[in-house]
């Protein structure tokens, strides 16, 4: 969704008042707000992203699973 704002030089009017007027016209409008509040959203994942997320978290957990077995590895969880 596009939104256009345009401002147009009136008779003998400078350019700093041109400017001015385009910020004012830019701030009412709303379209800084809009495009702030969505500046670091992410897209969701599909589900074959999701899926192979999954399963290389499993493959890491049992290759940890097999170092700890083998001494190689210390086990975080029962250190307490």
């Amino acid at each position: 969704m596009t939104i256009n704002v345009e401002v147009t030089k009136t008779g003998n009017e400078n350019n700093l008042n041109l400017i001015r007027r385009f910020t004012k016209r830019v701030q009412g409008s709303g379209v800084l707000p809009r495009v702030r509040s969505i500046r670091y959203s992410t897209r969701k994942a599909s589900e074959y992203v999701k899926k192979k997320k999954a399963l290389k978290s499993i493959k890491r957990k049992e290759e940890v699973a097999e170092l700890i077995k083998l001494g190689k590895m210390v086990d975080f969880s029962r250190r307490k």
